[in-house]
């Protein structure tokens, strides 16, 4: 039997990992082995009980005002005994996060195969986004399997020389999520609040945005909220203290926009799902708002995340204040651009690429 260690530490790794270590789970070729890094706390904790899993190893890393250099160095010097112990057939790891890219170097220093789900995606400008994108070429550099979500992905790999067979397009893992997340008869006290108002759905947080580009994305977000009177916001902020200072000199003191404490994956999903229209810098939500039929104006000068732009499913506005008023008040006006975005087909995938996965390891290994 062999044995797959799943190993992931914040938020959107999570929500994209707990689909795959399900569907390893039902393998009885596999003996599958969950370790957290707990790079994030509460929100990872919020994913985990969510999807029902329980990890058999939690680094819990996460210290107040970490850097850069506290995560990947804890990481490095609690993650060698669980590797040292367990010594894994193969580590599967997720997309750019600084949790991917430590846990892949300490199985290179190890000689211990590593899987990337969601590989290949590229803006080829390693400051944007920062630190991902670094992140996830260097771990293109050390994966011997590489999960990866669209053709363009893979061509991206093609085009830096990995072994075409080492390539697998699999879809999207985030696709498998939204299965189990989204319900029908989903309510909230939030609904509630915004039942006659169009509801806008606003997540902040990169850490490139941080500073003015931030304060250019809230306050081009406020002076639309002041045109209409039937929109309200719903803005779920980040733990990280200089985006809250930033968003309550901004966004406070406005009755028809709600800053609220993050929320729960599955509540995510389905007040998305119930949106009118998402602003964000976020990458999943890049992915997982198209599948739900949302148009997204990103708040980022680059995504790694193209396909989604070249299906329409999103918007690339950048930080400048105008820019972001600008695309937000023309999907508020002009209904036939907003059909165009909510009706574009999804480029992520089926919600089969779990199973995809766990079928490609169960042939390879």
């Amino acid at each position: 039997m062999k044995k797959i260690m799943l190993i992931f530490g914040t938020r959107p790794e999570a929500i994209k990992m707990c689909p795959v270590v399900k569907e390893l789970k039902t393998r009885s070729n596999f003996k599958t082995i969950v370790c957290v890094t707990g790079q994030h706390r509460e929100m990872l904790d919020q994913v985990l009980e969510t999807f029902e899993i329980e990890p058999n190893y939690d680094l819990s890393i996460m210290q107040k005002n970490q850097t850069l250099f506290d995560i990947t160095t804890n990481i490095l010097n609690k993650i060698k005994n669980v590797l040292e112990k367990e010594k894994p057939d193969i580590v599967l790891v997720h997309g750019d996060t600084s949790t991917t890219f430590v846990t892949a170097l300490a199985c290179f220093y190890l000689q211990i195969p590593v899987g990337h789900v969601e590989a290949g995606l590229r803006t080829y400008d390693i400051f944007a986004p920062y630190p991902e994108e670094f992140n996830r070429q260097a771990v293109g550099i050390i994966s011997q399997f590489n999960f990866a979500p669209t053709e363009k992905a893979k061509q991206n790999l093609l085009n830096e020389g990995k072994n075409p067979k080492s390539i697998y397009v699999t879809g999207n893992t985030v696709i498998d999520a939204l299965k189990t997340t989204v319900h029908k008869d989903y309510s909230h006290p939030e609904l509630d609040w915004a039942k006659d108002s169009k509801l806008i759905f606003i997540t902040a947080h990169r850490r490139e945005n941080l500073g003015k580009p931030m304060h250019n994305m809230f306050r081009a977000i406020r002076r639309v909220m002041n045109e209409f009177g039937d929109l309200k916001a719903l803005y779920p902020i980040h733990m990280n203290p200089i985006v809250r200072q930033a968003a309550d000199e901004e966004l406070g003191n406005f009755d028809r926009i709600h800053i609220i404490d993050p929320i729960e994956v599955f509540d995510c999903h389905n007040i998305m799902a119930r949106s009118f229209l998402i602003l964000t810098d976020s990458g999943g939500i890049q992915e997982e708002a198209p599948s739900l039929g949302k148009p997204v104006l990103v708040m980022r000068d680059k995504t790694e995340r193209p396909e989604g732009i070249n299906a329409g499913t999103l918007r690339l506005v950048g930080t400048n204040e105008d820019t972001i008023y600008n695309n937000f008040k023309e999907l508020l006006t002009d209904h036939i651009a907003y059909e165009r975005m909510s009706k574009a087909s999804n480029p992520y995938g089926d919600g089969h690429a779990s199973e995809r996965i766990a079928n490609i390891l169960t042939e390879n290994l």
